[in-house]
């Protein structure tokens, strides 16, 4: 069998999760749904089969190493990592995959998945991908349809025609139809959901996109051809990039090419694309609530409370979702969570950061939290993992006091270079080169003590960084 490559497109922000997700660390990365994060559990449905390949990932720049983390964590290799200058929408993704996949697996096939979706019977999915790829391995370009459950309005549909040994003509692509459309849609037994999951050859889609999407297909040649390898990743050039149109994979191939086919499947499939969907994939308490974290509901009922370090009481309320994190709670009816968006968009305008980042933020190294802030100073714990190392690098408006509270810490100051134990401390001056290293197999947890009068994280000059990060 003609192995298949699978691509994860792993560069979405997922607003309508907001307080967990953000844009610097989005639904992808959270343990939602199990122990496990959405894209290691997209990983695992295709890494359990001998019929795929190590998969090739595609993300933005801010999400790489936490990525790539994730995956060592897992156990996964990859067979490539691009990384996107700029996001354009699925099509120019899945060209650039079908480019990679065909120069690292000649004559292979590319299945696309998008990071942050639930599929809870992963042997379907399996089954429904070897059924689609033998109309595949035909020339066809293969969409996956959902057998709806109900009729839902926030999904688009495929009409299917006739269809043989599981696999179907496709009719035509059907945008989120109104509700009175929908029911129609699920009565007829015709139409499916579309989940955004596609297998093609990688030979037959860039035929497709040379029909439909030339300009499409020029730009991604272009950035592709001239990528440079960045460590483990690899980046796409900037400037032939950009002048790439943004069009989905739907609107700018599927719907225009004449060999577009559906398989059926019922999977247990949920994009997670908002609260009220993982209180549906919870598990509900007799009064239907879903609770997570230290949660006291009393008299409260057909609720998603969620809290994730301090207690959440919730008492004589119903049909909320209430979601605590260190810096932000949120509080909603449960049938407006869609629009949550419109809250992320009300941060940013007003030159928040909370839309942006939690008050733990990740880094190559680790990560550091805030843990008070005040005129003039600022506290953190970091978190330094084995091995790892902050860059050399000065700042020019603040001074640092570093106290070791576990593991040993390797610290330059100057021209000095010493090992420091637990509850020993130094001092940083403003504009000293500095760095700490992690050369232990151990934890490294420290208390920063910022001091000055400007404390953002761009007054930072990097003079060596062993993970290739430039200057911010």
């Amino acid at each position: 069998m003609t192995k298949i490559v699978p691509v994860i497109l792993s560069g979405g922000s997922g607003t309508r999760l907001w307080p967990l997700s953000r844009s610097s660390y989005p639904k992808q990365l959270l343990d939602l749904t199990s122990e496990r994060t959405m894209l290691q559990e997209t990983v695992a449905r295709v890494t359990e089969s001998e019929i795929f390949t190590p998969p090739v990932v595609i993300s933005n720049d801010a999400h790489r190493f936490t990525i790539a983390s994730q995956m060592a964590d897992f156990g996964v290799a990859m067979a490539a990592h691009i990384l996107e200058p700029v996001g354009r929408n699925t099509a120019p993704a899945a060209v650039v995959a079908a480019l990679a996949a065909e120069q690292l697996f000649p004559g292979c096939q590319i299945l696309i998945l998008p990071a942050d979706h639930f599929i809870e019977k992963p042997g379907a999915f399996v089954e429904a991908v070897k059924l689609g790829a033998t109309a595949a391995a035909q020339g066809g370009l293969i969409t996956f349809g959902i057998v709806p459950t109900h009729a839902d309005t926030g999904f688009g549909y495929i009409r299917v025609g006739p269809g043989e040994g599981g696999v179907h003509e496709v009719a035509e692509f059907v945008e989120k139809p109104n509700l009175e459309t929908a029911e129609e849609y699920v009565a007829s037994g015709d139409y499916y959901w579309n989940a955004g999951i596609f297998l093609f050859s990688a030979e037959t889609l860039l035929e497709e996109a040379n029909r439909h999407c030339p300009e499409i297909l020029a730009a991604c040649r272009a950035s592709y051809a001239s990528a440079r390898q960045d460590l483990d990743f690899l980046r796409l050039d900037s400037e032939s990039f950009e002048q790439c149109p943004s069009d989905s994979i739907d609107f700018a191939i599927m719907e225009k090419t004449d060999r577009a086919k559906s398989v059926p499947v019922s999977m247990g499939w949920n994009d997670v694309g908002s609260w009220r969907a993982l209180w549906e994939l919870g598990a509900q308490d007799a009064n239907a609530n879903v609770t997570l974290g230290d949660v006291i509901a009393i008299d409260s009922a057909d609720s998603y409370i969620r809290a994730q370090d301090s207690l959440v009481a919730t008492l004589g309320i119903k049909g909320l979702v209430v979601i605590q994190t260190p810096d932000a709670i949120l509080v909603a009816d449960k049938a407006k969570v869609s629009e949550i968006k419109s809250i992320v968009a009300h941060l940013e305008e007003n030159g928040r950061g909370e839309h942006a980042f939690h008050q733990k933020v990740h880094r190559p190294w680790g990560y550091y939290e805030s843990l008070d802030v005040g005129l003039k100073h600022q506290v953190k714990h970091i978190y330094v993992k084995p091995g790892a190392s902050l860059s050399l690098q000065l700042h020019n408006r603040r001074a640092e006091h570093w106290v070791v509270v576990e593991g040993k810490a390797l610290v330059t100051v100057g021209d000095e270079t010493r090992e420091m134990q637990e509850n020993e401390s130094v001092y940083i001056p403003i504009g000293s080169r500095h760095r700490l290293e992690n050369s232990t197999g151990s934890p490294l947890h420290l208390i920063e003590v910022q001091t000055g009068d400007y404390l953002g994280e761009d007054d930072i000059v990097r003079f060596e960084d062993i993970y290739g990060r430039k200057e911010e």
